[in-house]
């Protein structure tokens, strides 16, 4: 709701400046990642990390998305649309395979993570994963029957400045310093690793260009005012430099379906 009073203030602030400004959209929608459905055990991309090794769901990481924008009408069926999103989503799990055990003895002292299969643990293994995505988008809009009809069918796509981020805090398992035990309580298990567990606090915002394409249909429902339901489809790749950097993570795809419903204002 924020997010929504901000987004009109400064669209009606804007709107004085912008004169050749003729219709002003403020729509919400559902997002769907394009990443979730394909989710594989062998990938090394941060969705694949996360929803394989934690409890995180797919479905946590779906869901509202906040639109809104303005257009300026070219021609009785082509016009400029300038418009922003915003999707934002977080959600804290805890790691399937492993729990944690405080050791302090001569050989090893800290956390560890060991199989959750063989061990009750001292605590869960628990940290958040955030995403989100705000894209500023330049579109052309094709009305193929013009404005001026029962139902104002339209498509359009375009492209634009999409802001990316992800974050992981909280506790992780170091997978990269193995090390090697033999515990006397558990004979089946023979010679088995466990791994430290260590705070975490990462967290990147990288601007990419990326693109978009939709299609909806208009209804009018007062002298200025039309309702309008919508699919859109964002295309949003990025490498990140610093926090989850290659080869280590592979690229994180933040594309995905949004579906809409909206309000337009017609000036």
């Amino acid at each position: 709701m924020k997010k929504l009073i901000i987004l009109i203030a400064a669209l009606i602030v804007l709107i004085p400046s912008l004169g050749f400004s003729d219709m002003l959209t403020i729509r919400l929608g559902y997002y769907m990642p394009r990443a979730l459905n394909s989710i594989s055990p062998l990938g090394n991309s941060l969705w694949d990390i996360e929803l394989t090794q934690m409890s995180m769901l797919k479905s946590d990481y779906r869901g509202s998305i906040l639109g809104g924008g303005y257009e300026f009408f070219l021609t009785p069926q082509l016009s400029f649309a300038v418009s922003v999103d915003f999707f934002n989503k977080q959600n804290g799990g805890y790691y399937l395979d492993y729990v944690g055990i405080t050791l302090d003895n001569v050989d090893f002292q800290g956390d560890y993570a060991f199989p959750a299969q063989h061990y009750a643990g001292d605590f869960e293994i628990l940290h958040t994963f955030h995403v989100s995505m705000t894209p500023v988008q330049f579109s052309l809009k094709f009305t193929p029957l013009g404005r001026k009809t029962r139902l104002i069918p339209y498509v359009g796509g375009g492209a634009g400045a999409y802001f990316l981020s992800a974050s992981v805090r909280g506790s992780i398992v170091d997978f990269g310093q193995p090390q090697l035990v033999n515990d006397p309580t558990q004979p089946d298990l023979g010679d088995f690793n466990i791994y430290p567990v260590v705070g975490a606090n990462a967290h990147e915002t990288r601007v990419v260009l990326g693109g978009h394409a939709f299609a909806g249909i208009m209804f009018p429902i007062g002298y200025r005012l039309t309702l309008e339901g919508e699919a859109r489809y964002h295309f949003a790749k990025v490498t990140f430099r610093e926090a989850f950097p290659p080869p280590d993570y592979d690229k994180f795809d933040l594309s995905g379906l949004s579906l809409s419903i909206g309000l337009n204002y017609w000036f």
